[in-house]
């Protein structure tokens, strides 16, 4: 079905994979394994539990050049790639996703604007599954096989008929967070309920987290720092928030660059910083 004779599709409740794919309602299409927990909590929350919304991750890399440390120090490529497998598919079974897909690319062909074989698998997932919401990467992420990812689905989304798009396409956190940019630009996703949930989907990531990286302590203190710094002249309303970007004007408008459409962000956030300078010397 894919490019890689080693992709994988994970079906936590066995359906036959056509049917379980195609009750997607909301896709999440990310670089890494955990990204997905990380960024796309709220339309995990939303689907859970719920008969009429279902929750698909995409993670596109293989997971080969993970950091490792502690009982994982001495694990190979081939055994990273096959322990961070394992954990996500863990994952989907915690969030009872619709499907879990691991579409196995070195991150060097994300990073390859000219390889098309990962923009060619997106379609064809899109397909398959005809989702109303869409997450990834936003544009401003640090992380290079990140933004790699999202420009490929972008690509892929803007080559399929209109009717065939998503409604919505949001770029989410992980390499970056979008405190930055202006309150009234910024999509906020609540994320106050069901901590423990949120826990235990990023906590099951054990190569990561005993490897010496805190996934699961940045990503919960993040959504709690977001929710208390979001608003500086009221008491806390939420306990939790993430933030996106709002990538959707990129599907209805296809001569618009991905790059000329963040530099927008970006030069509202410059502007807003030097007036409020102004206006207080």
């Amino acid at each position: 079905m894919f490019h890689q004779p080693t992709a994988e599709i994970y079906i936590p409740d066995q359906l036959p994979v056509e049917i379980a794919l195609a009750r997607t309602t909301h896709l999440c299409v990310a670089a890494h394994q955990d990204d997905i927990e990380i960024m796309a909590a709220r339309p995990i929350l939303e689907c859970f539990q719920r008969e009429d919304r279902w929750f698909t991750g995409v993670v596109v890399t293989d997971g080969r050049g993970s950091p490792r440390n502690g009982i994982y120090e001495k694990y190979d490529d081939e055994e990273m790639r096959l322990v961070r497998f394992k954990e996500q598919r863990k994952a989907a079974m915690v969030g009872e996703y619709a499907a879990q897909i691991m579409l196995d690319y070195p991150s060097r062909a994300v990073k390859d604007g000219a390889n098309q074989s990962p923009v060619e698998d997106m379609v064809k997932l899109v397909q398959l599954t005809r989702p109303d919401v869409v997450y990834t990467h936003n544009l401003a992420d640090k992380h290079d096989t990140h933004v790699g990812v999202a420009l490929k689905l972008i690509a892929a989304l803007r080559s399929l008929p209109s009717e065939e798009r998503p409604r919505k396409l949001y770029g989410c956190e992980v390499w970056r967070s979008l405190d930055w940019m202006l309150d009234s630009d910024k999509v906020n996703f609540e994320l106050s309920e069901q901590e423990n949930l949120q826990a235990a989907l990023l906590g099951v990531f054990d190569s990561q987290i005993s490897g010496g990286k805190r996934y699961d302590l940045a990503s919960l203190a993040r959504r709690r720092a977001n929710a208390t710094y979001s608003e500086s002249h009221g008491v806390d309303v939420s306990t939790g928030l993430s933030f996106a970007m709002d990538l959707s004007p990129l599907l209805t408008d296809l001569h618009l660059s991905p790059a000329a459409y963040v530099e927008t962000y970006i030069q509202r956030f410059s502007s807003d910083v030097s007036q409020r300078i102004q206006r207080m010397s």
